[in-house]
């Protein structure tokens, strides 16, 4: 049976989505943009900040959820330019410093709203 996780401590999904969907045991949580939740505007920065924020807004729907990043196993990194990937991973590794799951990067043609980066992320217990 699927279970809607919802918190307030992460962005509102910007569309017809959840933050995220728990199933036996899984939590799938849907592409997180550099939005903080408290002012719903994008971080002021460049991608090292947004990237931060990202990883922010999936910690609090991990917590929200009953995980934590270690029970993170999949992130999928969308970016706006591949030359940000070096900043980006700079931010990404020091938030995942132990057991780092399972990721893949893509450059995209464009991201909502216009971000830097976006990532979602598969988390098991």
């Amino acid at each position: 049976m699927k279970k809607i996780i919802s918190t307030t401590k992460a962005p509102k999904a910007v569309g017809p989505y959840s933050q995220a969907i728990e199933v036996n045991g899984t939590l799938y949580i849907s592409g997180q943009l550099p939005i903080n939740p408290e002012t719903s505007c994008f971080v002021e920065g460049g991608i090292k900040e947004q990237t931060a924020q990202c990883l922010k807004n999936i910690e609090a729907i991990l917590s929200a959820a009953g995980y934590s990043v270690d029970n993170v196993v999949k992130s999928t990194v969308l970016l706006d330019n591949m030359n940000d990937f070096a900043a980006m991973n700079e931010v990404y590794a020091e938030f995942y410093t132990y057991n780092q799951p399972a990721r893949v990067a893509f450059e995209v043609a464009k991201l909502p709203l216009g971000a830097l980066v976006e990532i979602e992320t598969v988390a098991a217990k």
